[in-house]
């Protein structure tokens, strides 16, 4: 019987224009059957530092608990952070992959016959294509960003179906979206795929950012600036560049 792996997707500055000089594009995945427990252990770490949810008089939600997201890293909860990258990375059944375009400014999508939502769909395959085992089953959960979302969905579903690596429904079951605020490994995806951002866009103004950056160097023991081995299980970075035929080893 196939193993079932869940993928949860998230991405950082994918529009051409939108003022970002890089492009991200990251996943978490785990097996399936690990999902519920290791999202109650992560609600069970917003309780600890009292991130919870809140209720009306009628003891219904009124607002669900903290959502992590690297923009709400601050001094505040920088501890409550760290305690999210030590659960990572020390849960053997999580693992991360991004995918990182180091200047969207000098792709010259017109040499290669592409427009630029043509390219993102590339680049989504490639940051997959490594976390896609034919033994397994796997479903994707992708965050819902705008009105596009259901479109993107459904052709990134056909490029990952494509004949030539002959991806079936037995090994991709579904591509699903969701809400980030309900799922809280899309969550930790996004918290993930800021921390790298950060880095490759040369930011420094957040101390807090900065140090838990430095807890992400630690415990991966790269530098996060470099491609990781196509091997590396746990914390995979590719750094994208259209001269290369693969990913540069660290």
């Amino acid at each position: 019987m196939r193993e079932q792996i869940n993928i949860y997707c998230d991405e950082s500055c994918h529009l051409l224009n939108d003022g970002n000089k890089i492009m991200a594009l990251g996943a978490i995945w785990c097996p399936s059957i690990r999902k519920q427990e290791i999202f109650e252990r992560i609600k069970e770490i917003k309780l600890k530092h009292g991130l919870k949810p809140t209720f009306n008089k009628n003891n219904h939600f009124h607002k669900p608990s903290f959502e992590i997201k690297w923009t709400k890293v601050s001094k505040t909860k920088v501890e409550f952070y760290k305690e999210l990258i030590d659960f990572f990375f020390d849960d053997d059944d999580l693992h991360f992959r991004i995918l990182i375009v180091p200047n969207k400014g000098e792709l010259d999508h017109q040499q290669y016959g592409q427009t630029h939502d043509l390219f993102y769909y590339k680049m989504y395959f490639s940051m997959l294509k490594v976390i896609l085992n034919p033994v397994n089953g796997h479903n994707i959960f992708v965050d819902i960003k705008d009105t596009r979302s259901t479109e993107k969905v459904k052709k990134l579903h056909e490029v990952l179906s494509n004949n030539h690596y002959d991806y079936s429904k037995q090994i991709i079951r579904k591509i699903q979206q969701v809400r980030s605020h309900e799922v809280e490994l899309i969550q930790l995806a996004d918290l993930l795929i800021g921390a790298v951002s950060y880095v490759h866009r040369n930011l420094t103004e957040s101390k807090a950012k900065l140090e838990l950056i430095e807890k992400i160097k630690h415990r991966s023991r790269y530098s996060l600036l470099k491609s990781t081995l196509t091997q590396e299980s746990k914390f995979n970075i590719f750094i994208w560049n259209s001269q290369m035929k693969g990913p540069v080893s660290q």
